[in-house]
């Protein structure tokens, strides 16, 4: 990471030069991506992107996705990279920035490491990549869900939204848990199917409250992913350990996931 001048931080790979509204994908970002999209191929994954139109081809724009395992944040991301060409800077934990093969791919993809007691500079390099016309991924669950549902959101997705006047996209993905995610796999799924939807944006304005418009977006990620399990083309079955507990199926319960959340929230003090 590079310090700014102004000491802000700024994504690694972020040319602060480009003109606003015109992002690039640097050569380890696209090999990333490719690599990433060789692996679904590989499998046959059957992936259904819907509601597309909803993310601004140009100009910074936050958009906030689920969190059920270790690939939704790329297939959020891929998208719009596939489509227009449009590089998504994820914010994400330091954690992956240290690890020996993915750290040096994360950095130089110009993604950007969220540091526990030291958020603030990552939201500092996240509204400045908004205002230079980025499009940010955040996950505001902030950890993958255990419960295999929607946790409590953090409200930093609508403050930089807020801070950047830029628009907030909600996004959702179901399917890739299947694949890999906390304490399961990876194990090969061929053919899965894998739903990604984005819905219509939040404009919040300079004057909002960033906790009721985090609230709003919760509500509409929500019934965005009802909607998704609800209409997966591999059902919901009663009792599968990848179908959370409120609709039927064999994931923990919320009370199991907050325990578990806690024991590992305890191990990072």
């Amino acid at each position: 990471m590079a310090e700014a001048d102004d000491g802000a931080i700024s994504p690694a790979g972020w040319d602060p030069d480009t003109p606003p509204g015109r992002p690039t994908a640097s050569p380890l970002y696209r090999t990333a991506a490719a690599a990433a999209l060789a692996l679904f191929r590989v499998q046959q994954w059957d992936i259904r992107v819907r509601g597309l139109d909803h993310v601004p081809r140009t100009g910074g724009v936050v958009v906030a996705a689920n969190h059920m395992s270790f690939w939704d944040f790329f297939l959020v991301g891929s998208a719009p990279y596939l489509q227009w060409g449009r590089p998504a800077r994820i914010l994400a934990k330091q954690s992956l920035f240290d690890a020996p093969l993915f750290g040096p791919v994360m950095r130089a993809a110009g993604h950007i490491p969220v540091t526990r007691g030291r958020g603030q500079r990552a939201y500092t390099a996240a509204v400045g990549a908004l205002q230079h016309g980025e499009l940010v991924l955040v996950l505001p669950e902030s950890t993958i869900s255990p419960a295999l549902d929607l946790l409590d959101f953090r409200a930093g997705a609508a403050r930089m939204a807020i801070a950047a006047g830029v628009p907030l996209v909600p996004a959702i993905s179901w399917g890739s848990h299947r694949f890999h995610t906390v304490k399961r796999g990876p194990t090969p799924r061929w053919r899965l199917p894998v739903t990604v939807d984005y819905g219509e944006p939040l404009h919040p304005g300079p004057d909002d409250d960033p906790r009721a418009v985090i609230a709003l977006l919760r509500d509409r990620m929500q019934a965005m992913f009802d909607e998704a399990v609800t209409t997966y083309p591999d059902g919901a079955p009663a009792g599968a350990w990848w179908v959370p507990a409120r609709l039927g199926g064999g994931a923990p319960t919320p009370e199991d996931a907050d325990h578990y959340l806690d024991t590992i929230r305890r191990g990072w003090r």
